[in-house]
Order: structure tokens, then C-alpha cells, then sequence
């Protein structure tokens, strides 16, 4: 429950009000140079208090690495590391101790365990996110010596969304806005959208596209550990998310088969798709083109006005938040994505062959 993946293999462990949030990474190859730099700033791009459109909450979330790394290199053995909470609010979810939050996970955690960290949502608190950024900067380091590289970008916030197929936009430009989209007209509409629920205190869903370029034909396996099945596996366990589809998705059911397929052409010597409905993937095995993918996220369940619910006895009651919260989880959320899928084909890379470095 708390690990994920076969071979390269992530663990982690925290709480969100705890002393901090930590992870061991089991099976990365030995000699991969890191640079940590990049690390901490995967890192940055998922911590809070970034812009005036995530929470203000003020974490500088620098990791530590205590395992698995010597001059640089990852050596073979676990990589532990750790980063320090030091900005918690706890007294902020006192008043919570015993009533369960509407679309929470306070009831069914409780009917789980028994006992549950009312403060931040302990475990189920979205800031256990850190640990799978910082492994998945690790796992694209790995992958970007085999020319792959994984950009994730928002696609829609609301009802905004954008009107271009990714292979028309810019994706250098993600990081030149709060928002994290590609098209600055379009995030303009987006970032103002965030802060008009901001400013009714309310929040606002929408979706994250991820595109990996460069994975080469034959990873992924034909039954149970389709490659699909395992990138929605790990887009569908990241807090909030409610859907995910990949290639044409939902709008590939509109289609005709004979409009839909992917006809195979020799392109000087490699086998390319005319199309890519099938998003990179087929048989549950990569083709060699795009894989690209979308993911769902639902407007976040923690709003700062009063709502009705019920407490641990059953009786009515309201609740009414305090503390710091995003309006939108989805500028943070974009390396989460990116790191879940980097988790995902590093595995599958290991799964294919022995990798040597």
C-alpha cells in the first residue's frame, strides 16, 4: 500500500503535520550521475506558496538524501531521503478532530483503521506527493540518458480549455506562467478563473496532460502489466484525481475504426503511425511513437466556507475550515504527474532488460 512499482521500486512515509515526508527508492541501476540541483528544483515546482494561486503555506521542502549515493553517482543500494515539514498549522484542524469532511477521506479512513491524523489528513494529505517527485526526478534523470523526456502541462481549468492538440503548441513555455499551460492567452483566462473561486472561497477542477517522447517500440507487457494499465494505475493514486485516458481517449469513441486506426509507414527505415490515436501504445506494448495522456482532477474538497455534514457520532453538524489551501490543485500537480510517469517507464525500462549504466 505504501510502495509502488516492481523493480524500481518507491516507499514512502509521512504524515502531513508530522516531522516530515521521506521515501526509499529499491532498485535504481548503479552509475547514474545525479545532479541534485535538478532534484530540488522538481521539487520547487510542487511546493507551496509558489504564486498568489496555491496555498500560501511555507515549505521550502528541501530534501536530503542519506542512502544510495556517493561523488554523485547512485551506487545500486536503497536511496533514502527525507524533507522536513516545518511550517504546520496543526491547531488550524482542531475543530475537525471529530466530524468527517464532505468528499474527505476522514470517514473512510476511519471505517479502515479505527483511528485516524485529523491534522491536514495526515497520510491521505496530498503533501505525501513530495516523496514521488523527488523519485521520479531520479527516474528522469535515468531516462533522459535513454533520449526520453516527459513534459505534463494544464489543459483545462473549469470550463477553460485549450483548443490545440499538443503537437501545436510550444511546451517550452509551461514554465513561463503560475498556471503551468503553454498558451499565455489561454493561462491568462485560466489564472483568473483560480482566483475568482479563490475569491468566493471555492475551488475549481480540470485536467493535466502528460506527453513522453522518445520511449522506444516493445516496453509494457501483453496481459496484466499493460503499459496504459499501469500509467493509469499511477495517475488514478494521486490525490484528487478522478479519470484518466490515454490517446484518443473518450472522443476515439465518435470515430469509425477505419478513421480511428494508426496505419503503420516505413519512414526511411523506422516504423512510424500516420496517425496516433492509439496514444503510443498497442497491445499494452509502447509503438515507439508519442505517449500521451490525460488526467482529471476534481475541484479540491477543502473549502473555506461552512458546509453541512455529520460528526463520528452521526449527529449533524457543519464544518468550517481554517487554514491554507489551494483554490486549484492543478499548477502544483504538474510535476506529480510528470514524476508518476517517469516512475512508471523507468520500471517498465528495467522490466524490458538489464540496464547497465
Amino acid at each position: 500500500m505504501n510502495s509502488f512499482g516492481q523493480l524500481f521500486k518507491l516507499t514512502t512515509y509521512g504524515e502531513s503535520h508530522g516531522a516530515g515526508i521521506g521515501g526509499i527508492i529499491d532498485g535504481c541501476p548503479a552509475g547514474i550521475e545525479l545532479d541534485l540541483d535538478l532534484i530540488q528544483a522538481e521539487l520547487d515546482r510542487r511546493k507551496p506558496g509558489q504564486s498568489k494561486i496555491t496555498t500560501q503555506r511555507n515549505e521550502t521542502d528541501t530534501v536530503q538524501f542519506f542512502s544510495g549515493i556517493f561523488e554523485g553517482k547512485t551506487t545500486g543500494t536503497p536511496i533514502g531521503f527525507f524533507i522536513k515539514n516545518k511550517d504546520q498549522h496543526s491547531n488550524d484542524y482542531n475543530d475537525l478532530k471529530n466530524v468527517f469532511r464532505p468528499s474527505h477521506a476522514d470517514y473512510t479512513y476511519t471505517q479502515k483503521y479505527g483511528v485516524r491524523d485529523h491534522r491536514g489528513g495526515g497520510r491521505s494529505s496530498a503533501r505525501e506527493t513530495i516523496a514521488r517527485v523527488a523519485a521520479g526526478a531520479i527516474a528522469k534523470q535515468l531516462l533522459s540518458k535513454l533520449g526520453i523526456s516527459i513534459q505534463a502541462f494544464v489543459n483545462s481549468v473549469g470550463e477553460i480549455e485549450l483548443d490545440k492538440p499538443y503537437t501545436e503548441l510550444d511546451l517550452s513555455l509551461t514554465e513561463s506562467n503560475i498556471v503551468r499551460c503553454p498558451d499565455p492567452l489561454t493561462a491568462e483566462k485560466m489564472i483568473a478563473r483560480i482566483e475568482e473561486a479563490g475569491r468566493n472561497h471555492d475551488t475549481v477542477g480540470g485536467t493535466i496532460q502528460c506527453v513522453a517522447t522518445g520511449v522506444p517500440a516493445g516496453w509494457g507487457a501483453p496481459v496484466f502489466n499493460k503499459l496504459h494499465a499501469d500509467l493509469g494505475f499511477a495517475m488514478l493514486g494521486i490525490n484528487a484525481v478522478k479519470g484518466f485516458e490515454y490517446g484518443s481517449g473518450f472522443d476515439g469513441t465518435k470515430l469509425s475504426g477505419s478513421e480511428h486506426n494508426d496505419v503503420f509507414v516505413n519512414d526511411n527505415g523506422n516504423v512510424k503511425t500516420v496517425t496516433n490515436n492509439s496514444g503510443g501504445i498497442q497491445g499494452g506494448i509502447s509503438n515507439g511513437q508519442d505517449i500521451y495522456m490525460n488526467v482529471a482532477f476534481k475541484p479540491i474538497a477543502t473549502l473555506l466556507k461552512e458546509q453541512k455534514t455529520i460528526d463520528k457520532n452521526l449527529k449533524a453538524t457543519t464544518v468550517n475550515p481554517k487554514g491554507r489551501h489551494d483554490p486549484c490543485v492543478l499548477p502544483r500537480a504538474v510535476p506529480i504527474v510528470e514524476s508518476m510517469a517517469a516512475l512508471v517507464l523507468a520500471d517498465h525500462y528495467l522490466i524490458s532488460k538489464n540496464a547497465k549504466f
